[in-house]
């Protein structure tokens, strides 16, 4: 099944640099033919407006794939790739976009030698992710058995079809599992990448990503993959002013009688249009806007836990402590300690 364990690296007595700063953090996207172009684009994008507080790049991003030359994209162009799977050996977190053309035509879960030839040179260390059905490859190269799992929705019956050794998970936007991690369609990239960037470096320098780039700054990974009405239809009213006023206030006591009347609606038809729209209950979207916010004042601010929980809007720092233990594993002066200790930042 292609190569089932972290290769050690393929021995090169000359490696030529891929990457010219060792100042910053190396990212490798891998592409294939049939690639999608717009996920390649997400990455450069992303990453690489990532910075530092003193303006410095955080990231060098470089695309290669099984070997240098041109790739075909599934547009009407195709992109001239520089580097092979030399870039995969000295990178430190490695991207696999979607390529519609060979994802879908897996049949046994395995992988074509070449392909297994290059992920060869992936380091045990090195963080991996995968972009929509590049999940395929990862699983075909039998680094997720064992571990939860998403990929784009549509393609999810296949998936679960060739690897039933993964804890696959259709429903999510993606999945963080330490040192491997997938995400469904294209936009989920987005909040993929966005998450990493603020596991590596803290929600201030993802928020400004965000910023720069026109784009929300964080969805919650466990938020459901397809939403019955992504697009409201015209003249229908949304739950958006709601939730404006809900994050100009998340320090008060928010009943869900409150927002529904921000909308004039009835609480019932509030909720369904809510979780429709958000792919989440009002309740837990709260708890998701709270905890950021508790985050950001931790990892910016001296400012007491309580006075954060109560800013946070959940009132108590006991309070605090249980959400952010849930949510992150980790208690809010461990939270802190870790983003205050260095810039690559450690929470899972």
């Amino acid at each position: 099944m292609g190569f089932v364990q972290r290769s050690a690296g393929v021995p090169d007595a000359a490696p030529v640099p891929v990457f010219r700063c060792p100042e910053r953090h190396p990212v490798a996207v891998f592409v294939r033919h049939g690639m999608l172009p717009i996920e390649m684009g997400i990455v450069h994008r992303l990453f690489g407006r990532a910075r530092s507080a003193a303006g410095d790049p955080l990231y060098e991003v470089v695309t290669c794939s099984v070997a240098p030359g041109e790739v075909r994209t599934d547009a009407d162009v195709s992109i001239n790739v520089r580097y092979g799977p030399e870039a995969l050996a000295q990178a430190r977190t490695v991207i696999v976009p979607a390529s519609h053309e060979a994802d879908e035509a897996y049949t046994r879960g395995q992988l074509p030698e070449e392909l297994a030839g290059a992920l060869a040179h992936v380091r045990p260390q090195t963080r991996l992710a995968s972009i929509c059905t590049g999940a395929f490859v990862l699983a075909s190269a039998g680094l997720l058995d064992g571990r939860p799992a998403t990929t784009h929705w549509a393609s999810g019956d296949r998936f679960r079809t060739l690897f039933p050794k993964v804890r696959f998970d259709p429903d999510v936007l993606y999945v963080d599992d330490g040192d491997i991690l997938t995400s469904a369609g294209v936009a989920s990239g987005v909040d993929l990448c966005l998450h990493m960037i603020r596991h590596d470096h803290g929600s201030a320098v993802a928020n400004d990503v965000a910023r720069r780039t026109v784009v929300p700054p964080h969805r919650d990974g466990g938020q459901a993959q397809f939403v019955r009405r992504p697009v409201p239809e015209p003249a229908v009213s949304t739950t958006a002013k709601a939730r404006a006023w809900a994050l100009a206030r998340l320090h008060e006591p928010l009943a869900l009688r409150d927002l529904a009347a921000c909308e004039s609606m009835s609480v019932r038809t509030f909720t369904r249009r809510f979780r429709d729209e958000v792919g989440m209950s009002p309740g837990q979207w709260l708890t998701v806007q709270r905890v950021e916010r508790a985050r950001q004042l931790l990892e910016d601010t001296d400012l007491p836990v309580d006075r954060i929980a109560a800013d946070a809007g959940f009132g108590t720092a006991a309070s605090l402590r249980q959400h952010l233990q849930s949510a992150l594993g980790v208690s809010p002066s461990a939270y802190r300690r870790t983003f205050r200790a260095d810039g690559d930042g450690a929470v899972a």
